[in-house]
């Protein structure tokens, strides 16, 4: 029988953690309320906090219940984006309301929510299994939204340094596009943002011989560089694209060359680079356009995380076959989107993403299904029980994780 004292209803606790405030970098209450029910099931508990000049100082949890492998661990985060103006809200961005089957406010997709399922099924499967076939952990960080500096990466060297090792994880975030159960994500695209500079000379427009205009150069290098085909696509992955976010010139005045202009790329790309590959792409590209021109332009940049894709196999197949046995559809696994913090845990162990429905994630009025709540707590309690029913077999996969 299954002890119902220390049961989750999801749909409640993801009210209450809502009603937390907890905009990056602040913690608002939501560790501490989700801390406090993991310790009541027994987890044991974590508090990690990390800071570094410049940044922010931020909290994180790591909670573990459970000795030995397999390791199943959940990842996600408390931390929100900003409201924007309050009064553009139906109901109060962190009131938690639930009102004709829908649970409002920020961070209802993104991802309380799926904390809160996830919370809810753990809790029944420790009540009424234990916990001898293997561990169940939660690694909870407030920095996803924000810098990314003060979070998952410094929680996953932490657990390194105390010898914890995850085995499979699943990440919250809201993978489903429209409808529960459309998709998981078995990967994600790398990113990579490059500042094009092109120097020339300052001077009066009406004396261009005594002057160097450095925006024909920048023109030039952006075709160049707009005009690449990247690639046409992975087994599991769409087209790497790059895509032209911004160009500067800084200049008010209509009779002045200017001395300098500037442009941002970003390239979201495949398996079929690294983002140091298409950094050395984009500085021949570039080089070329420069000899040509007898310009001097640079480049400079900043890899924010590598491709990765966590191959379909036992794991992979038991989400998948999960959500069909719940919601009644087989998900699509699927690589887009942008990037999410299972780019770090994909060097620890193989990871996967699946939570909400992500339609009104970051918008004003966020807001999921209650129904959605509770399948996806249903969906979780069912990956838990088949993943521990296999325990041996996933315990045996830590030989073959990356």
């Amino acid at each position: 029988m299954t002890d119902t004292s220390t049961s989750i209803d999801p749909v409640a606790f993801a009210a209450e953690l809502i009603r937390c405030p907890s905009v990056t970098p602040a913690e608002g209450g939501a560790l501490d309320l989700l801390e406090t029910r993991l310790a009541a099931l027994g987890f044991t508990c974590h508090r990690l906090p990390f800071e570094e000049p410049g940044e922010d100082r931020v909290d994180n949890l790591y909670a573990r219940i459970g000795t030995t492998a397999p390791h199943l661990c959940f990842a996600g985060h408390t931390d929100v984006v900003p409201t924007g103006n309050t009064r553009d809200w139906q109901v109060g961005p962190f009131e938690g309301k639930v009102e004709d089957g829908v649970l409002w406010g920020r961070g209802a997709s993104d991802m309380k929510g799926s904390i809160a399922s996830f919370a809810a099924a753990a809790a029944d499967h420790i009540a009424a299994n234990g916990t001898g076939a293997g561990s169940i952990s939660f690694l909870i960080t407030g920095d996803e939204e924000g810098p990314a500096v003060n979070g998952t990466i410094k929680m996953l060297d932490w657990l390194e340094r105390h010898d914890e090792q995850i085995d499979h994880c699943i990440v919250g975030e809201p993978s489903n596009p429209h409808e529960l159960g459309e998709m998981i994500k078995i990967g994600r695209r790398g990113s990579v943002n490059m500042v094009i500079t092109a120097q020339g000379k300052q001077g009066h427009v009406a004396y261009p011989h005594l002057a160097d205009n450095p925006v024909p150069h920048l023109v030039a290098a952006l075709a160049a560089l707009d005009a690449l085909v990247l690639d046409q696509g992975t087994e599991h992955f769409q087209p790497s694209n790059l895509e032209i976010t911004t160009v500067d010139v800084a200049n008010e005045a209509t009779n002045v060359i200017p001395a300098t202009a500037r442009a941002r790329i970003n390239i979201r790309f495949n398996d079929t680079h690294t983002g140091a590959s298409l950094i050395e792409l984009v500085e021949k590209t570039i080089a070329n356009i420069a000899a040509a021109r007898s310009a001097t332009i640079s480049v400079s940049a900043k890899i924010s995380g590598e491709s990765f894709v966590t191959q379909p196999g036992q794991f992979v197949e038991l989400v998948a076959k999960s959500v069909e046995t719940v919601v009644g559809r087989r998900p699509e696994l699927s690589t887009t989107g942008g990037t999410s913090d299972a780019r770090f845990i994909k060097n620890h162990c193989p990871v996967l993403e699946f939570g909400l429905v992500g339609e009104t994630m970051h918008k004003v009025d966020e807001r999921v299904s209650v129904q959605d709540v509770e399948m996806l707590a249903s969906v979780y309690a069912t990956v838990i029980e088949g993943y521990f029913a296999k325990a041996s077999d996933f315990a045996a996969e830590r030989q073959g994780r990356p």
